[in-house]
């Protein structure tokens, strides 16, 4: 039986085999969308992800404090119950950069996530769901913001 030393030592082993082999910078840039992180607008971000002018749907939901105490780090969850959904997104309207979060989904995961953002100010935060025909379904909630995260 291994004990957890060495699982934790083959394991940093392996890391390091498939890093020096260039495998994982790879498969990062492959779901990188440069055009989509740099985005300044919703519309621009599904635009660049080549998804349609978005809907609201009851089947998205999208979670978050009414007033974060601290813009620095806000929790956010999005999540869906729409089938044939092959993104997740998470964005903030009034941040520099509206893309806080891309989750690509299939059939074998469950389209629930969670995460931290940076809000410099009071907006309205996004889920929106990209189904594999490209159509986009969305809910927004606005969050308060009393401490700006974003260097203010």
């Amino acid at each position: 039986m291994q004990n957890r030393r060495e699982v934790l030592k083959r394991s940093a082993i392996v890391a390091g085999l498939l890093a020096g082999t260039g495998l994982f910078p790879q498969y990062a840039n492959a779901a990188y969308n440069k055009g989509a992180f740099e985005a300044k607008s919703v519309a621009d971000v599904l635009k660049a992800l080549g998804a349609s002018a978005p809907t609201e749907s009851k089947d998205v939901t999208i979670g978050g404090p009414d007033i974060a105490e601290n813009g620095a780090v806000v929790p956010l969850t999005a999540a869906t119950t729409l089938a044939g959904v092959k993104q997740m997104l998470i964005l903030v309207e009034k941040n520099p950069a509206a893309l806080v979060a891309r989750y690509d989904v299939t059939d074998s995961v469950e389209a629930n996530f969670a995460t931290r953002s940076k809000m410099g100010q009071s907006s309205d935060v996004y889920a929106v769901a990209i189904t594999s025909d490209g159509k986009a379904f969305f809910a927004k909630k606005e969050v308060k913001v009393t401490l700006g995260g974003c260097g203010g």
